[in-house]
């Protein structure tokens, strides 16, 4: 019966192949033709001027407070009780004000982001679509679902292109 089972399925196959070959396939690496269109690199680099002064400060309290941690390490057995404390209570200041703006610059950048995407999809939902349309595909495919493809089949770049002539 299996046997019966898989010629059955693989007569099924053959007939199906001209169907197939008929068909127009592409494939589109969606996120990256989000990410590599101007506006996006343009948003990338605005976001990285915006963001650069909160991105420092955290900089300069993970350094700040590894620098106290060392101290405690190093020479906190050899400190008296006052000073000891005086520099864990320091360092605990340092570690809460780095998770709170750490949390904070982390979701206002995650609202930029969203804001950003919000904005820019429809463009490239727009510009899939004039793709899809001269190119006139009767299957397009997620590049990440796809384990390799040629090149005259990924129809990013056309994409990036369009997004780009919109502006």
């Amino acid at each position: 019966m299996r046997k019966l089972t898989q010629l059955v399925l693989f007569g099924f196959a053959l007939l199906a192949m001209p169907a197939f070959a008929e068909m127009k396939i592409a494939v589109l690496n969606y996120q990256m033709a989000l990410l590599e269109s101007n506006v996006a690199k343009k948003y990338s680099v605005d976001a990285e001027k915006k963001f650069g002064p909160q991105l420092n400060r955290l900089k300069k309290l993970e350094t700040d407070a590894k620098s106290i941690q060392d101290k405690l390490v190093k020479s906190g057995s050899k400190m008296n009780q006052a000073d000891r404390e005086k520099l864990e209570l320091e360092f605990k200041q340092k570690a809460r004000d780095f998770q709170f703006q750490s949390k904070e610059l982390n979701e206002a950048k995650a609202i930029a982001d969203r804001e950003m995407l919000k904005n820019l999809k429809p463009k490239l939902d727009k510009a899939v679509e004039q793709v899809l349309k001269a190119g006139s595909y009767d299957l397009v495919l997620e590049r990440s679902s796809v384990v390799d493809v040629k090149p005259q089949y990924d129809i990013t770049r056309k994409v990036i292109e369009i997004m780009n002539k919109q502006g």
